[in-house]
């Protein structure tokens, strides 16, 4: 029974628009997916009304035994996935599950090592106009120019000289694989602790296609979105040594009662990650994103990092006479959903960059196939390069909507 078209019809009249969008639209934001119905359904589910501070056993407020076994399966099956000794699954994203690691590892004041964010770090290692960045001194490495890869003599020679309480590797824009056995030893090597920001790529690893770093890390976060395929959410595994220190910095430290609804739906989808067909889509992920290099390189349009060996791509655009912003607005104009994106060394302004970041986890999800991302990546190419062509921009809409009609997004789904 639906309660919504009587209870509240401007909701259901602004989520009927968004499943609309959704559908008719081809979504290559990197860090977006389409969950199942499953999750969908653990998510509007009734554990959104119990407050459960605490963790599985040891809980503020009474009645929280059935809460308790939802939590701990979601952290089972995490341990499952990823071979972690502790989960813990309670912080709300990404973000908050970075700073919960920082106070759960270090004091005001400490170095940590992190990648640039325009080299494909994230704002949450360290950028300055982040609060973090006023508690610690933060340093970061880049990657080298001629290979793509990161800068890992760079990388000693940054440990060595400033000597930090932690090394931090992850990125969200960047598209090569990670050598964490190297970090490893270097982090030795100056005695730092050790962490992993996986949240983009914590799919391929769950279907074991890409490096783990949770064996040889102290802590590895992640979101349980993007390829992992789940809510929106995120989650902290580490070794046992860590797991008192992790738990206190969530809860009471930084989050009150966690929103068991959502841990829910990531047991949800962390059962759905160990299927054997998780794999086979993890291994569609990674073809997808190589069939688009192989589009956009024919085009002419810059590749950073030389390669993508995940899910992602991360485009300079002005090898085409565009800004970043001005690709954006352009491909969203004919149905095409990206995300502008500083590039390596940018010279222009964040809001305004010199690239765009493309993805492929939310259109192999609806099935779309390597044949399917060569007509995508080639169409894009023509439109980045006619940007004043009407006739290519119908050429462009035409296809996305032949695309979606042959891929369909939650069919049946309604919400009037």
């Amino acid at each position: 029974m639906r309660y919504l078209p009587t209870h509240d019809p401007a909701v259901v009249d602004i989520l009927e628009r968004e499943l609309e969008r959704q559908r008719s639209g081809l979504e290559m934001i990197a860090s977006e997916n389409f969950v199942s119905l499953a999750v969908l359904e653990a998510l509007g589910s009734v554990l959104t009304n119990k407050y459960s501070e605490g963790y599985p056993g040891n809980r503020y407020y009474g009645g929280n035994e059935f809460i308790d076994q939802a939590e701990s399966l979601a952290i089972d099956r995490a341990q499952q996935l990823f071979g972690a000794e502790h989960v813990n699954v309670q912080p709300l994203s990404g973000a908050p599950a970075n700073i919960a690691v920082y106070s759960a590892l270090l004091q005001p004041g400490d170095t940590v090592l992190g990648m640039d964010l325009s080299h494909g770090g994230h704002l949450t290692h360290g950028h300055p106009v982040t609060w973090m960045a006023k508690l610690f001194n933060f340093v970061r490495y880049k990657t080298d120019p001629a290979t793509g890869l990161i800068d890992y003599d760079q990388v000693r020679e940054l440990a060595k000289a400033h000597r930090p309480k932690l090394i931090l590797v992850g990125y969200s824009a960047y598209s090569r694989e990670i050598d964490y056995g190297t970090f490893k030893t270097i982090a030795d090597e100056v005695g730092a602790l050790t962490m992993a920001d996986i949240a983009h790529i914590a799919g391929l690893i769950a279907a074991k296609l890409m490096n783990n770093p949770v064996a040889l890390f102290d802590v590895v976060t992640t979101t349980t979105h993007k390829t992992l395929r789940g809510p929106r959410g995120g989650m902290i595994l580490c070794r046992e040594q860590h797991a008192k220190a992790i738990d206190k910095a969530v809860f009471p430290g930084f989050q009150g009662g966690p929103h068991e609804n959502n841990i829910a739906a990531k047991a949800v989808a962390f059962k759905e990650a160990l299927e054997p067909s998780f794999k086979d889509y993890g291994r569609e992920v990674m073809k997808n994103a190589k069939a688009l290099e192989q589009a956009f390189r024919a085009g002419g349009i810059t590749v950073c990092f030389k390669q993508t060996d995940n899910h992602l791509l991360l485009l300079d655009v002005t090898s085409v006479g565009l800004s970043g912003k001005q690709a954006q607005d352009l491909l969203d104009s004919v149905g095409i959903t990206v995300n502008k994106n500083m590039i390596p060394d940018d010279q222009r302004k964040p809001m305004d960059p010199s690239g765009i970041r493309i993805g492929t986890p939310a259109l192999t999800t609806r099935g779309f196939t390597e044949a399917d991302m060569i007509a995508i990546g080639e169409m894009i190419v023509k439109v980045l390069r006619s940007p004043n062509n009407e006739s290519v921009q119908h050429q462009a809409r035409t296809l996305v909507k032949e695309l979606t009609a042959a891929h369909p997004l939650y069919p049946g789904l309604a919400y009037s």
